[in-house]
């Protein structure tokens, strides 16, 4: 099946199921839309129930045959380093993909393709450092340890935000431990992870190891989710879907990773460069149109300098160009769905009247190159209070709020006083001061004077309502991995079980 963007206008796209592109068994197909645009530019399938079940059949057996199991783990991490050049050989082709999916800058794109295969190297790298361990014990003649060993099927869904990129951060390390897997993409973004497919069998996977069903949650994902044949689950999206996909998961005793919402604080202390600070503010919200999870959407600054903050905060979003993805002038591009664009729309609305002051955007920019997509100028509103609809609620778009404090305590109780722990970030030069917040804060992630720097070396994840579970590192491989024990008695001799000794 060719995946270019040529061949894909108009077209459908099938299912991948034991190494091959499928109909779906319904014969349902979905259209996918060009958020620049809002036309629908492909079609994919929707698997069912059926559908489902092949692909989890076929990852078991996989998992199962001797072309896998067998498989040393150093020639494991050989496969998965190939796959790592083939995804840099189709970069382009993939960055054209995720564009077109779902709105985010191709220059962007261009730059997460071409950094994704030092993620798939590095755990490529972990494949045959996996290790278990001794464990001395209180009786002689005996050994005990410990090995690791892969956990079986991993079901994976995945977000329409940043697909691969999300993807590759289980994937990976799921592959090299010799897992294998059944990925649904979101129905909003399904195209890149069926190209990705076709990469992986050029690699050398044997058919099976890798399975892609697509379609929407209540179908698909709700096949998947109830499936018996999963070992694990991995989910990267909304709490509320989290916790039904946990729900699901629970009635089949099947584990899952987490990855949910965000609602993630910027703290500005008096004592910061204002223009370093903005930027720092305005990359974590506004990057990639405000959506991803970890955006820093409230933002609390110290009342000594709040005015000339917020004034400079909107200064510098004035500067910033909406316009077409594929534009190289272009610093943010449109929401990658309509609903998106229309809850924005309605939270806005509520915290103007709520008592919150747009100090800039706000709107749908004008212009007739835009209004057919679903774009939105980056807004702030200023003035704003924790207590505010907006500022409780996770946006995923380009809209911070603004709030002012007076003392590191009331700073604290505010950035906490959320029901989310993924990220946050703190703009100070005292360094005591900043330790004291990383220390404090209910989050999975502090960043001390940046912002949404992530490194695929370093465990990563949330707290409370933004899930469980660490992705990145060694920790990860521990994750998609179980520990068995092993005693090997080499007394010779089997004592009579019925006579007690004492020693």
């Amino acid at each position: 099946m060719k995946t270019t963007v040529d061949s894909l206008e108009g077209n459908r796209l099938g299912l991948f199921i034991d190494g091959q592109y499928t109909a779906p068994g319904s014969g349902r197909y979905v259209e996918s839309f060009d958020p620049a645009t809002g036309q629908a530019w492909y079609q994919f399938a929707e698997a069912d129930d059926g559908d489902v079940d092949r692909a989890v059949r076929s990852a078991r057996q996989a998992f199962h045959s001797p072309a896998w199991r067998r498989m040393t783990q150093t020639d494991r991490g050989k496969l998965v380093r190939r796959l790592a050049e083939l995804v840099l050989e189709n970069a382009e082709r993939l960055a054209l993909l995720e564009t077109r999916d779902n709105g985010k800058l191709l220059r962007e794109m261009r730059a997460q393709m071409r950094a994704l295969p030092d993620s798939y190297t590095y755990f490529a790298g972990m494949a045959d450092k996996l290790q278990g361990d001794t464990i001395p014990v209180n009786k002689l003649d005996q050994l005990n340890f410990n090995i690791r060993e892969p956990l079986g099927v991993i079901g994976m869904i995945t977000p329409w935000n940043s697909p691969l990129m999300l993807l590759t951060g289980t994937l990976a390390p799921c592959l090299a431990i010799g897992n294998t897997v059944v990925i649904k993409p979101s129905e909003h973004a399904t195209a890149s992870t069926l190209a990705l497919a076709e990469l992986i069998m050029l690699a050398g996977f044997p058919a099976g190891v890798v399975n892609v069903v697509s379609g929407g949650g209540a179908v698909t994902g709700e096949a998947l989710t109830r499936h018996p044949g999963i070992d694990k689950y991995v989910f990267t999206g909304s709490t509320d879907t989290g916790r039904r996909i946990a729900g699901n998961a629970a009635n089949n005793l099947a584990p899952c990773q987490m990855e949910l919402g965000g609602k993630s604080p910027h703290v500005v202390f008096a004592d910061v460069d204002i223009e370093k600070a903005v930027n720092g503010v305005v990359s974590g919200v506004f990057a990639a149109a405000g959506q991803t999870c970890v955006a820093g959407s409230r933002c609390f600054v110290e009342a000594s300098i709040y005015q000339r903050f917020v004034e400079a905060l909107v200064a510098r979003t004035q500067r910033i160009t909406v316009g077409h993805p594929m534009e190289e002038g272009t610093d943010i591009g449109p929401l990658a769905l309509q609903a998106q664009l229309q809850k924005l729309q309605h939270y806005v609305a509520l915290g103007a009247s709520q008592g919150a002051r747009v100090a800039v955007g706000g709107r749908r920019p004008s212009g007739a190159d835009l209004a057919q997509g679903w774009y939105f100028e980056p807004t702030v509103l200023a003035d704003a209070s924790n207590d505010m609809t907006f500022m409780r609620d996770e946006l995923f778009g380009p809209v911070v709020g603004v709030v002012p404090f007076s003392s590191e305590e009331e700073m604290i109780s505010m950035a906490n006083d959320t029901a989310y722990g993924l990220a946050s970030g703190v703009w100070t030069q005292n360094i005591d001061r900043a330790m004291r917040f990383a220390s404090r804060i209910d989050a999975g992630t502090v960043w001390i004077n940046t912002y949404r720097s992530a490194a695929y070396m370093s465990a990563n994840g949330g707290f409370k309502d933004s899930g469980y579970g660490r992705r990145g590192g060694f920790d990860v491989m521990r994750e998609f991995s179980r520990a068995k024990n092993i005693v090997i008695d080499y007394s010779g001799a089997m004592q009579d079980p019925f006579v007690i000794r004492l020693r």
